[in-house]
């Protein structure tokens, strides 16, 4: 192999085998997360589980399977001899799996602190490069505090507002009377804590053979895999499933658990991440100056696939997106510089001059545009452009960036939708406090009926009529009906007739929302990288249409990696959770409030027989069903408490932490 590797070919071999391991364990933990009883009898988990007796190769519509795209790119930008790319597929399969990961563990240690002292040199680098990188991304204490003394701000001014003490003590005697006439059953997946580790072959603890690995050994494996997820291509495959090149939402999951069983914590992998990125950034650069000699861009991609395992300067297409401002990341650029005879080793077309010239010009407009470049991650693409089909009456729908983190590098993408807001502000404000290393992006939409219908809500819930049904109980009415299919009282039903034609409006324009945001991501404004998407109240529904949207024209996981939906207003038995999930390669969170019975009032026009996600656990494998009554005063309180109930789901761990669950420390 020309492509300049810090591991040997057997490590290498080692190192593919692990990621077709943890590809095929996360396609298995989608319909069966890690925690949860195994009771379900979907065909995907049947035959993932390793119960079938079929081949990989008789089921296309596994994730190791040669035709999705994921694997077998991967194994030749490797190296890894073509005649065993049959046997690592099947053995990715094979149940139990967690004998296999330690086996191929043992075989990346091989030689480690043994070897080359050029390569173990290079090895030690890289991993200073990273902590270099991690320092740069870490918060500031004193804007950390800053930031949390904001949005404690924010939450005592919408706390006065909107929860007066009158309004609370009704909703607490109503909440009294829930507990006992509505209890959630117990039996349904999620609703309580759960036994440990009964999901895949393989749980979300670090594995025992991994300890013998140095931690530079570590870093290597994963910056290279990386790598050659980033690099590979569907050269050969016409029957591919896969439809985009770059950072398969599917690759980010399974390198998520390696990084777990590797006992590296996720923010290292975000330092590799954005690596790649200024490496791509350099490749890029190189190009640029290059052009006036020589106009090949196939004889440059040659060189680039033979001189280096970073093919990902060639993501979009070669096409340059604009972007407004440099790239602010003094300190990223810093860690980039220290890393240039590094990064020059691995990717000889560069060179350590190449990639030195890169570090120093990395707070220009001209480096913002060359990671534009290459991975499509320019902040413009999604807040610079507008949606060219407006869908229906949907007037209002715009990205606002939310923190530090746009054009540094960063190869995973947060779309944050509001659904339940007093003023344009609350597209922001309950999301700007948290601190996270995605590039976020709000999403505002409909605010003029967004405004309307909250405001209606609030009116209504602070009306002397509704602290009198709240006082005499007969708002634990709203969940009962909600759950057993009974008759709304006729005082009730007359109470809340004024909302419905603005929550009818406001229910057509987040499922057209929905459609458009899917559109967006079709169409890769966010870049060719993974896509997290957070929602509360009706800005949970608009998520959840957009991945029905995408269902419908696509057959796999490969752009969202992450969903959480706070306070759906969805109905359960009404609509396709099966296929939404389908869309999603990692985690689905359906976080509901057993005492949200506001949400039952506004939802009550619609089929109150079906069952209602916002309020209760959703019985659909791969679905992680989360009781955050605790946080949740009303369903106003998603407004301020939506960090909060975040912050408990810990979304950077592969597993779910809320489970009742032995500590890894």
């Amino acid at each position: 192999m020309s492509t300049t590797s810090f591991l040997t070919q057997t490590q290498r071999y080692a190192a593919g085998a692990l990621l077709a391991i943890a590809l095929h364990q996360a396609q298995i933990h989608r319909s069966r997360p890690l925690g949860f009883p195994e009771d379900h009898d979907s065909a995907e988990e049947r035959i993932s589980s390793g119960s079938s007796s079929d081949s990989v190769s008789d089921d296309p519509e596994l994730w190791v399977h040669e035709n999705s795209g994921l694997l077998r790119p991967v194994f030749r930008v490797l190296d890894i001899d073509s005649v065993a790319w049959p046997g690592l597929e099947e053995t990715a399969a094979c149940s139990p799996a967690k004998n296999h990961v330690g086996a191929f563990m043992r075989l990346l240690s091989e030689n480690d602190g043994e070897g080359s002292s050029q390569s173990s040199d290079q090895e030690v680098a890289l991993s200073k490069g990273v902590d270099a990188i991690i320092e740069s991304m870490e918060t500031n204490p004193v804007t950390s505090k800053s930031k949390k003394e904001k949005h404690r701000e924010y939450e005592n001014e919408y706390r006065e507002k909107y929860s007066t003490s009158e309004v609370q003590s009704s909703v607490e005697a109503a909440n009294k009377h829930l507990e006992a006439a509505c209890k959630i059953d117990n039996d349904v997946p999620g609703a309580k804590d759960l036994p440990h580790g009964s999901g895949g072959d393989v749980n979300e603890e670090p594995i025992e053979e991994g300890a013998v690995l140095s931690y530079h050994r570590k870093v290597t494996v994963l910056y290279e895999l990386l790598s050659a997820c980033l690099a590979g291509s569907q050269e050969d495959n016409k029957k591919c499933t896969r439809r985009r090149k770059g950072y398969d939402a599917r690759h980010r999951v399974a390198l998520r658990l390696l990084a777990t069983w590797l006992d590296v914590k996720w923010i290292k992998m975000e330092a590799i991440e954005t690596i790649v990125a200024c490496s791509a950034m350099a490749v890029a650069k190189e190009q640029e100056a290059k052009e006036d000699e020589a106009r090949a861009p196939e004889t440059k991609w040659g060189k680039w696939k033979r001189g280096g395992i970073i093919g990902a300067a060639a993501l979009t297409g070669g096409a340059l997106l604009a972007i407004t401002g440099g790239l602010a990341a003094p300190a990223i650029a810093a860690g980039f510089g220290a890393l240039a005879p590094t990064l020059g080793t691995i990717i000889p077309v560069i060179g350590a001059s190449g990639f030195a010239a890169a570090a120093s010009a990395a707070g220009t407009v001209a480096g913002s545009v060359a990671v534009a470049a290459s991975f499509g991650a320019a902040g413009a693409g999604l807040t610079g452009s507008k949606v060219a089909r407006r869908i229906g009456n949907v007037d209002e729908f715009e990205f606002k960036a939310i923190g530090q983190n746009h054009n540094q590098g960063r190869l995973a993408v947060g779309i944050l939708v509001s659904g339940f807001v007093f003023d344009e502000e609350d597209f922001i404000r309950p999301w700007d406090g948290r601190t996270d290393n995605l590039e976020r992006y709000a999403l505002q939409w409909e605010s003029k009926n967004l405004i309307a219908v909250s405001t209606a809500i609030q009116d209504w819930l602070t009306s002397r009529l509704a602290m009198e049904l709240m006082k005499q109980g007969a708002m634990m009415t709203v969940l009962s009906t909600l759950l057993t299919a009974l008759a709304w009282p006729a005082v009730l039903l007359s109470a809340t007739d004024f909302i419905d034609s603005k929550w009818s409006i406001a229910i057509d324009r987040s499922d057209k929302a929905g459609k458009m945001l899917a559109e967006v991501l079709l169409k890769g404004l966010q870049g060719n990288r993974p896509v997290t998407l957070v929602g509360y109240s009706l800005g949970a529904r608009v998520i959840f249409k957009c991945l029905q949207t995408l269902a419908q024209t696509e057959h796999n996981a490969e752009v969202v990696e992450r969903v959480v939906l706070l306070g759906a207003p969805i109905s359960i038995k009404d609509e396709n959770w099966e296929a939404a999930r389908k869309m999603v390669a990692g985690r689905f969170v359906n976080a509901y409030s057993s005492s949200d019975w506001m949400l039952g009032v506004a939802f009550r026009a619609s089929l109150l027989t079906q069952g209602l996600a916002g309020i209760q656990p959703i019985e659909v494998p791969g679905i992680e069903n989360v009781d955050v009554t605790k946080f949740i005063e009303g369903h106003s309180s998603y407004l301020w408490a939506t960090q909060h109930i975040l912050d408990h789901l810990e979304l950077d761990t592969y597993f779910p932490v809320f489970i009742n669950t032995p500590s890894n420390e």
